[in-house]
């Protein structure tokens, strides 16, 4: 194996560059390296009428070559790879780079190392759930306080184009997956944080401690705050093991009382006993509960996250109560759908995970829950395990239905479930008038499916967006005809 090339963005000039992936983030990756005067090769394993568009665009630059449908084969010459996110470490194109000593940075790597002089420092969230919620909650409450700011990164913004950009920020609100993470080892962000760790993308990290190890990337360097959750101790086990500047400091988040360095909840007020002259004896008011829309436990922990970064970095109180009671959340999160014969329905199609299902399940009494889909080797007994008492009932769908069936025999056996063997377009609209008839008023059905969607969607937001058409079918009285 070959010793790794140092390179640097000021040594990329007439360097041979291999860019893994088109996209979001690939085509702003292979537009920068050639506007850094690199010859850019872009591989994308997929050949279809979208990567075709994209290619031609890209290739209209000169001095780009991109090849469709092999993204295993290392171009000869390459010098660099860029990686877009969700690109295995194990994947045969890195493999052969390793062997040939050629170095793989992530698009958010290229992106650091771009800044300018007078770059906006970065306030970072990671977690398994709850990472854009934040950070939307997070801008919201920078631009409260009167800040130029953009809610980027993984959330669907480029950070190229960001840092590239003309747009003079104060600061960026930044989302990470553990992907983008990984291949980000000069990351230094203002403060960071990681709101909750469960398993998740193992197929891709190889391990739970290797998937932690890259959450816990985002301390490294940290200058002010890394900000961890109390409930989730090993948050703050990631803190103790980051090596931060001089002075920064560990910020907890809890939905209880906090203590000193923490931000939590008395008496339905969020307070603040890390950011203030003497956090021994003394506790600001933020906000109240009901300012977090929804108000539910885990979207309140998220509040709270996004209230300590933006503390971190000088903000004053009444712009974290501004920026919550402005923030509206994006489409698909406990989203309330409507009130039908005395029940909410509430759609959280984006609880794709048992951690995120399990948050959207404690934040209610007496529950009709739809579930199932992919379950990507989740388990589900402890989920049905805590949330048994609450379930009025449950309509199974998707194509790993039985696995939540056979907790739910193992663990709630009195529970009524119904199992659709159907997977057509009708399926959605068949679970919701199956939940409607277990429903009673005052319960919340909730289709929190702890499984990805693509087996019967091309998305969670497609799945969620059928969940509720069937509701206002249902309101209205409408029976569709594939009933």
């Amino acid at each position: 194996m070959a010793s790794p090339v140092t390179l640097d963005v000021s040594d990329l000039a007439g360097r041979h560059v291999t860019v893994a992936g088109l996209g979001v983030s690939g085509v702003p990756a292979a537009r920068a390296l050639r506007g850094l005067g690199a010859t850019v090769t872009v591989v994308n394993g997929v050949d279809g009428e979208r990567q075709r568009a994209e290619a031609a665009e890209l290739e209209a630059l000169g001095g780009v070559t991109v090849r469709l449908g092999d993204g295993d084969t290392l171009p000869q010459g390459t010098e660099l790879i860029v990686t877009t996110p969700g690109w295995k470490p194990s994947s045969p194109l890195f493999l052969a780079a390793a062997e040939a000593g050629v170095p793989v940075w992530g698009d958010v790597e290229l992106a650091w190392r771009l800044r300018k002089a007078d770059a906006p420092p970065w306030l970072a969230v990671t977690g398994t759930n709850g990472k854009t919620t934040t950070v939307r909650m997070l801008a919201a409450i920078l631009e409260a306080a009167g800040l130029r700011t953009a809610a980027v990164g993984n959330i669907g913004v480029s950070l190229l184009d960001v840092v590239l950009g003309d747009e003079p920020y104060d600061v960026l609100a930044v989302e990470l997956s553990s992907y983008q993470l990984h291949w980000a080892p000069s990351l230094r962000a203002h403060s960071g944080a990681v709101l909750n760790l469960a398993p998740d993308h193992l197929d891709w990290h190889g391990s739970m401690a290797a998937y932690a190890a890259d959450k816990g990337r985002i301390y490294e360097g940290n200058q002010v705050a890394c900000v961890y959750n109390v409930a989730d101790p090993a948050t703050e086990d990631l803190v103790r093991a980051a090596d931060v500047e001089e002075g920064c400091r560990a910020i907890g988040f809890t939905l209880g009382t906090p203590g000193p360095s923490q931000l939590g909840v008395v008496e339905n007020i969020l307070v603040d006993r890390a950011f203030v002259a003497n956090r021994q004896k003394q506790a600001q008011e933020l906000a109240e509960v009901s300012d977090v829309n929804p108000p539910a436990p885990h979207n309140i922990a998220n509040a709270l996250a996004a209230a300590a970064l933006a503390r971190a970095f000088g903000v004053p109180p009444t712009a974290v109560r501004d920026g919550l009671r402005a923030f509206r959340p994006d489409p698909h999160r406990v989203e309330h759908v409507a009130d039908v014969a005395g029940v909410a329905y509430v759609d959280d199609s984006k609880a794709t995970n048992t951690h995120a299902a399990q948050a959207s399940l404690d934040s209610f009494e007496h529950i009709v829950w739809i579930a199932g889909g992919l379950a990507k080797g989740a388990t589900f007994d402890e989920l049905v395990v805590a949330s048994a008492k609450r379930l009025r009932g449950v309509v199974l769908i998707g194509a790993d239905r039985a696995l939540i069936g056979e907790a739910l025999t193992r663990h709630a056996a009195d529970v009524p479930v119904v199992d659709l063997d159907r997977t057509d377009t009708g399926a959605m609209a068949a679970a919701v008038r199956e939940a409607a008839r277990l429903a009673r008023p005052g319960d919340t059905v909730l289709l929190a499916p702890a499984c990805a969607s693509m087996d019967m969607f091309v998305n969670y937001n497609k799945r969620g967006d059928a969940f509720a058409a069937a509701v206002h079918d249902l309101a209205s009285g409408r029976v569709p005809d594939d009933q």
